[in-house]
């Protein structure tokens, strides 16, 4: 998957699970009555049902926009902690004519119907449940050391500001990036933030070698609010520094403190806030001054 959204063609290793590569439309036309009492047909984001069978049980549904399933469901299992490691899954096969991904493990999952009796609400949009307790592994999470200066800071939000997205042309949905210095990795959309981040775990587990898909030099980007479960999600992927267009929960600055994960919000044009974490961020308070206007 490239920064434009695109899927890319992945090198066959062993380990790697095989994935099928199935494709929805991501906007449906509509026709709306605007202000003026004039009706305009518009676009808005396709919103559709994914039901996970793990090994032919079935484990939970997904609302998703549909851009990249596979790695969808790959990045949920990880992040729920369902499964450790990618050699643990042997395929993955979307079909949307039922609405269905059918994930085959090679051994199958230790315990899972202990590990998935108990589920949390929690605040995401497009998937309103986790599994387990959020907090259970969060003592055990050690990020590596990693900076980011301002001068990159305002570099990966001016990406994001030229990027093409579904948001431009409908609206409606979350956005996430990762980062490596000024390149953007990969950049997903999708109903709720939830699945966009689980996208981009899937997405980094693709990646062979999976030593050069470390996170410990790489900066995640959401447009939505970080909360707790989008810490430990990106804590999770062993990325350090988090920056966000919206703002940050009471619960999410607490795990990002003990975790010292840098969580940068509100950062739009030349504003931001950091959270957490400020030693991870190298400040050029110079940087904030706008640029002068040439005259007329």
């Amino acid at each position: 998957m490239t920064p434009t959204s695109q899927p890319q063609t992945l090198s066959r290793h062993a380990s790697v699970p095989r994935l099928t590569q199935a494709v929805a439309p991501l906007t449906h036309a509509v026709q709306a009555i605007n202000e003026r009492g004039e009706r305009e047909e518009l676009h808005i984001p396709a919103e559709r049902p994914l039901t996970v069978y793990v090994d032919r049980r079935e484990l939970v549904t997904l609302m998703t926009l549909g851009a990249h399933p596979e790695l969808l469901v790959l990045g949920y299992l990880r992040n729920q902690r369902l499964v450790d490691s990618v050699e643990e899954i042997e395929s993955i096969t979307v079909d949307w004519e039922v609405n269905a991904a059918a994930v085959a493990t090679r051994r199958g999952i230790a315990r899972i119907e202990e590990r998935t009796a108990r589920k949390v609400v929690t605040t995401g949009c497009g998937q309103g449940s986790v599994f387990g307790g959020l907090m259970d592994e969060v003592a055990g999470i050690h990020l590596p050391p990693a900076q980011l200066t301002q001068a990159e800071l305002y570099g990966i939000v001016n990406a994001i500001r030229l990027q093409e997205s579904t948001y431009k042309s409908a609206g409606s949905v979350h956005g996430c990036a990762l980062f490596q210095g000024p390149q953007m990795l990969v950049f997903v959309e999708d109903v709720g933030r939830h699945n966009a981040i689980d996208t981009i775990a899937g997405w980094m587990w693709m990646q062979q070698p999976a030593e050069a898909m470390q996170g410990s030099d790489k900066v995640f980007y959401t447009t939505g609010r970080l909360t707790s479960e989008m810490v430990i999600k990106s804590a999770q992927m062993g990325v350090p520094i988090v920056v966000s267009r919206s703002g940050m929960t009471q619960m999410g600055h607490a795990v990002a403190s003990q975790l010292g994960l840098c969580a940068i919000g509100r950062a739009t044009n030349r504003r931001f806030l950091c959270y957490s974490g400020a030693d991870r961020l190298v400040l050029q308070p110079e940087l904030a001054q706008a640029p002068p206007v040439p005259a007329a």
